[in-house]
């Protein structure tokens, strides 16, 4: 059965987490976490099933609470969030979903993270191009009720080959082309957070379906798949 609710418990077991982030203190509350785990993959399970009615998303991913910390200064074991992402279906549908729940810094994440060094070339020869209908596309003013304006890392002059002095460079210098929407712990803990993920997931599809078109297509608007 899928939940279509975060509980207060799930955020009160992370605050507790963040301050005993240690092996002994995780063990000992183990059953009471992997309660917790399982009934939020339940809520993205929800999400999941929501966006098939306006996507086709080809698997859902959570992400484990441990750690990696053989390459990081900060040794805690465990994360003090949950995360899940979506990925839509096939080599035509391009974008992903993320969302990161954690007491004072929930967010959904939409767009392209890390795209490769091909898409990356690929967006930014359509942007040096002609940028009109992406500037279009994100500054709708519905788009941009949800979603604000575009995140994402980006070079600090132009990338090699690109003239610093065109007029579309704040967007060609991106590396990532991600939007990001953040929530109060009162918005996650509501009846109506579902809803709000779907409407905002719903929101990002004008962008994909653009993306998706530039990323299947050279330059002539031939499809390369």
């Amino acid at each position: 059965m899928s939940n279509s609710t975060i509980s207060k418990d799930a955020f009160d077991f992370l605050k507790e987490l963040s301050k005993n982030n240690n092996k002994d203190w995780f063990e000992q509350h183990k059953p009471t976490f992997k309660a917790h785990e399982k009934a939020v993959k339940s809520f993205f399970e929800s999400v999941k099933n929501n966006m098939s009615h306006h996507d086709e998303i080809e698997k859902m991913k959570m992400f484990r609470i441990y750690r990696d910390v053989r390459f990081s200064k900060d040794k805690t074991p465990y994360k003090t969030h949950l995360a899940g992402s979506f990925s839509r279906l096939g080599a035509h549908l391009r974008g992903g979903y993320y969302i990161h729940l954690t007491p004072g810094g929930s967010l959904l994440a939409t767009g392209f993270w890390n795209p490769n060094k091909e898409d990356l070339f690929r967006i930014r020869k359509e942007l040096e191009m002609d940028a009109s209908e992406f500037r279009d596309v994100i500054g709708e003013p519905s788009f941009k009720k949800i979603w604000g304006d575009l995140s994402g890392d980006a070079v600090k002059t132009a990338p090699k080959g690109f003239d610093r002095e065109h007029p579309d460079i704040d967007l060609i210098q991106k590396k990532q082309f991600v939007f990001i929407r953040k929530f109060s712990d009162k918005e996650v803990l509501s009846e109506s957070f579902l809803e709000e993920v779907d409407k905002s997931y719903r929101a990002i599809r004008p962008y994909f379906d653009l993306m998706s078109d530039i990323l299947t297509t050279n330059l002539n608007g031939e499809s390369v798949l």
